[in-house]
């Protein structure tokens, strides 16, 4: 008998919290599971974008410090033996009000044909860096892929 959940492509947010590369542990077990690539997309939360589109924030460290990040997801996805893509999109956007970061992940699945997220869910605790704890409740909600939650 066939699985009815076979993922082809297993969609994980990211933040740069601890609780997101959790998340990738779990996106790299399931797409190890049925076969599947697993695409990292790193959401930047507002502060970030804000500072971003006014000039005022170090080009050269916002990348180091996301590159190291998404080099762990590289380490946690090559220990798992699948595929990995990866993207970046702004969580919030002052040009698009209805932009936010469940948003982003929902129509990044989409754009990208994704059958499976795995989304992150953890307190927020005032870390600028824990964007996705906003998002996951939404995208348990309106999401038409299957989610977990983690």
């Amino acid at each position: 008998m066939t699985d009815p959940l076979s993922p082809s492509l297993v969609l994980v947010p990211v933040d740069g919290s601890e609780e997101s590369l959790v998340a990738v542990e779990y996106a790299a077990a399931i797409a190890e599971e049925y076969d599947a690539t697993v695409h990292a997309l790193y959401v930047v939360d507002d502060e970030v974008s804000r500072a971003f589109d006014a000039g005022t924030v170090d080009d050269a460290a916002l990348a180091a410090d996301s590159q190291a990040f998404l080099e762990a997801v590289i380490d946690v996805v090559d220990d798992a033996g699948v595929p990995l893509s990866t993207s970046m999109a702004a969580g919030f956007s002052t040009a698009r009000l209805t932009q936010h970061p469940g948003s982003v992940v929902l129509d990044t699945a989409e754009e990208l044909g994704a059958d499976f997220v795995v989304v992150p869910r953890h307190p927020v605790s005032g870390d600028s860096d824990e964007v996705l704890a906003k998002a996951a409740e939404y995208v348990l909600l309106y999401a038409s892929q299957p989610v977990l939650s983690v």
